[in-house]
């Protein structure tokens, strides 16, 4: 401690002159928000706050405001010393001390993580500001404590050695904690761009395995302006190493140029933005922002954009969703698709479609902004392309059935995964073409031999891929037979959001630029065109994909022509479009939803579909008893559209009860997905690869994407109580039991209106704007109602 006193000192040198700046300085630092984002917190902000005593400060012997390391034993009682005031603490903290002791007592199992699951004695004692660390008082908890580590370690990350932290920081309610920490800290953490500044970094690819790894990128035809830029970037900088190459004109469509691509695999070049041109005349750019899904991503990502701008947007983020939007636009125009992520071998390989609802939540919040109808006209030209270009042309459009499937093209083994993964699947092959395994693998990549199985094992793969839900039962082995009722939800959302918005925005008639036009197609669209195929697409989802007996969806296998059977939470994807009738919604609702509502919300299918697992079938990590943020949103949502206002606040609650108990219990959680059937563990999932977003040191500092996401959208949805009795950590069904026998009969759910507890505001459901009335295939405009029933 009196080594470190210099970084605090008591009575810094200053003009006598200088006093009442002095002063004014000390009670800007004492009223420091102490729920602050951690770099203001910590940051330069931090080296200037005052204890209140700071005489009795200078007085005080320094031993006092260390954290003895001799043997603790925790007391058998609380002691007087513990009884507290009214105001706020602060407390006196010697980093690197208190962090040591913490962990050496606390942290049982030496994962750098203190959770109900060590076994140390869940308390320290911490001297405070006001006191010069002479008054001592007790931390108990597991949840306190492991605050208490997440706040050092981030103290020690700004280079604080000692520190003033407010205990409104060790015990702020959990639900509010989460949702700051998401806000301040989780979406800046997932935030990247792409260019000069981090290309040596962002380019470089963990799947690069060739023999000369190194950073590259490559730049579509049209975009003669991003060449110009990154080679100027690579001849400044040799070092670097950057390989700036041009594709091919036509290349995303071939296989073969794909495939080849795959022997110096790199970046695809997507949105900039120009800024101030450099003093020799010469443009500059710099890119534009946007989320990945978790903190080892540096790509954009599919449908993982869609499901967090969902999130930015509660957190009003409008600046990040535009500029994903504007990045998919890019990606359509300049590759044919909205891409799995944007490197090159993702190419051939979309993922489900949202960006028709994805732009028209961000045009309603930048409307007032001089360019919004541009940025929305160039949104709805782009996914008039991505329709027709992706989703009705072969091999992913079935004319026979008139719906769309997954079937991304793509040759030989998925290059993004290590051969040796599929080990046991070549292996076979190798050896009775009597070769090496590398040998087969390139001789198969290549099409040097002949294995019909083999290419319909790989396509089914690459489908299984293509349609996010890698990997399912429901699609293993048959994905590019399947027309899914999550693929045809999502078109029909296309084409009733770009009926809708023709009608609204465009004069019912939106002209095709020639940069846009599609050959074939008209070089203009108006909304009846759109409302046909919506009124089509609806009607065979209805004659193919129902079943009135069990009361969903399922997806059709348009090669045996009859319906899998698979009972998969995605039947509630037809909500979410409007694709299901009021009453095909009323009884998904009343029979399907039993089958899927579990201790944590939406399992992704049942059991009795899944089947039996074992050592030689194994978990698959979209199946039972696994849940996921896209299906929770989706069904939220969806539910929300057809009046069951109180299902959706009961998923919701589940599912916002089950991340914070985790990130209570186990040092801030928040991962990529849940055992949704486990209650005291959730996080904990046993299945192909692994639980991103688990496996860090001291505190998380990203979340997961699309669960940050769902859980700032999911407040907005759920009551004032029902956030009240989150924050208090209480399951579904005892808030239920205490709410139906309560001595004043309140209806809860309904008249509990403060929707914008924390500065949060309820969610928003946005459709197309609709100029004239609402066909009778379209969904009207939602209405919240307080009914059982549709």
């Amino acid at each position: 401690m009196s080594s470190q006193k210099s970084e605090w000192p008591i009575h810094p040198a200053k003009d006598p002159h200088d006093n009442a700046h002095q002063e004014h300085q000390q009670h800007l630092s004492l009223d420091l928000d102490p729920f602050a984002a951690p770099n203001v917190y910590y940051g330069a902000s931090h080296s200037p706050r005052k204890v209140a005593k700071s005489r009795t400060y200078s007085a005080v012997d320094p031993g006092l405001n260390k954290v003895g390391t001799e043997h603790y034993t925790a007391p058998s009682r609380r002691l007087s010393h513990d009884l507290t005031g009214n105001a706020p603490r602060r407390y006196l903290i010697n980093v690197d001390d208190t962090l040591k002791t913490l962990l050496s007592r606390e942290d049982s199992d030496g994962n750098v993580q203190i959770t109900i699951e060590d076994k140390g004695p869940k308390t320290i004692e911490l001297g405070t500001a006001a006191s010069g660390g002479f008054k001592r008082f007790d931390v108990r908890g597991t949840y306190m404590l492991s605050n208490l580590l997440q706040e050092l370690t981030l103290a020690k990350k700004y280079g604080r050695k000692q520190i003033v932290l407010d205990e409104a920081r060790l015990n702020e309610n959990p639900v509010n904690r989460l949702a700051r920490l998401i806000k301040d800290q989780f979406w800046p953490n997932l935030t990247r761009r792409i260019d000069g500044s981090n290309i040596s970094a962002v380019a470089r690819d963990p799947k690069d395995w060739t023999s000369d790894p190194r950073p590259r990128i490559y730049i579509p035809p049209g975009a003669p302006e991003q060449h110009a830029y990154y080679t100027r970037i690579a001849k400044q900088h040799p070092e670097i190493r950057l390989d700036v190459q041009w594709l091919k004109e036509g290349g995303p469509d071939n296989d073969e140029y794909v495939r080849d691509l795959n022997e110096a695999p790199g970046l695809l070049a997507i949105e900039m933005e120009r800024v101030a041109d450099l003093p020799s005349g010469e443009p500059d750019f710099k890119g534009l922002p946007f989320v990945v899904p978790g903190g080892r991503f540096n790509e954009l990502y599919g449908w993982d954009s869609y499901m967090e701008t969902l999130g930015l947007l509660v957190n009003d983020r409008e600046d990040l969703c535009k500029a994903m939007v504007k990045h998919f636009c890019f990606c359509i125009r300049h590759y044919g698709k909205i891409l799995n992520a944007n490197r090159s071998y993702y190419l051939r390989r979309s993922q489900p479609p949202f960006l028709t609802d994805m732009a028209l939540r961000v045009y309603d919040r930048i409307k007032h902004e001089p360019d919004s109808l541009d940025f929305l006209r160039n949104a709805i030209l782009a996914a008039i392309k991505d329709y027709y270009a992706t989703w009705m042309s072969a091999p992913r459009y079935d004319p026979e059935s008139g719906l769309s499937r997954y079937v991304p093209g793509g040759l030989g083994v998925p290059p993004e995964t290590e051969a040796s993964h599929f080990v046991h699947v070549l292996k076979p092959y190798a050896d009775k073409n009597k070769m090496t395994f590398e040998q087969f693998v390139h001789a198969y990549n290549y099409g040097h031999v002949f294995e019909p199985e083999l290419d319909e094992y790989f396509l089914h793969d690459r489908a299984v891929r293509e349609s996010g839900h890698d990997t399912s039962y429901r699609l293993e082995r048959v994905a590019a037979h399947l027309a899914t009722v999550d693929a045809n939800s999502c078109l029909y959302k296309y084409e009733v959001d770009i009926a809708r918005t023709i009608r609204a925005f465009f004069g019912d008639r939106l002209e095709i630029p020639k940069e846009w036009r599609m050959p074939g197609h008209p070089d203009f669209e108006t909304s009846s065109t759109w409302d046909r195929r919506a009124k089509k697409r609806r009607k065979i989802m209805n004659d193919l994909m129902w079943d009135e007996e069990k009361g969903m969806f399922f997806d059709y296998n348009t090669v045996k022509k009859q319906q899998t059977g698979y009972e998969s939470a995605t039947t509630f994807w037809a909500m979410w479009a409007g694709a299901a009738t009021p009453r095909q919604a009323s009884v998904m609702v009343a029979k399907a939803l039993p089958k899927f509502e579990v201790h944590g919300g939406l399992v992704s299918g049942t059991e009795e579909s899944r089947g039996p697992v074992g050592v030689h079938r194994p978990n698959r990590q979209w199946d039972y008893p696994f849940g996921w943020a896209p299906q929770q949103i989706l069904a939220w949502t969806g539910f929300l559209r057809y009046g069951f206002e109180e299902e959706a606040q009961r998923l919701a609650y589940r599912w916002i009860y089950m991340v914070t108990k985790a990130f209570v219990d186990f040092n801030g959680v928040v991962v990529e997905k849940y055992d949704v059937t486990r209650p005291i563990d959730p996080h904990k999932v046993e299945a192909e690869y692994g639980n991103q977003g688990g496996d860090f040191k001291g505190v998380a500092t990203e979340g997961f994407g699309w669960v940050n996401a769902s859980y700032v959208y999911g407040l907005q949805i759920v009551t004032a109580h029902m956030k009240r009795a989150l924050g208090a950590i209480t399951n579904w069904d005892t808030f239920k039991k205490m709410t139906e026998t309560a001595e004043d009969p309140v209806d809860f759910l309904h008249k509990d209106t403060d929707h914008n507890t924390n500065g949060h505001k309820p969610v928003e459901h946005h459709n197309a704007p609709e100029h004239q009335s609402v066909p009778e295939h379209h969904p009207g405009p939602i209405q919240y109602a307080h009914s059982g029933s549709a």
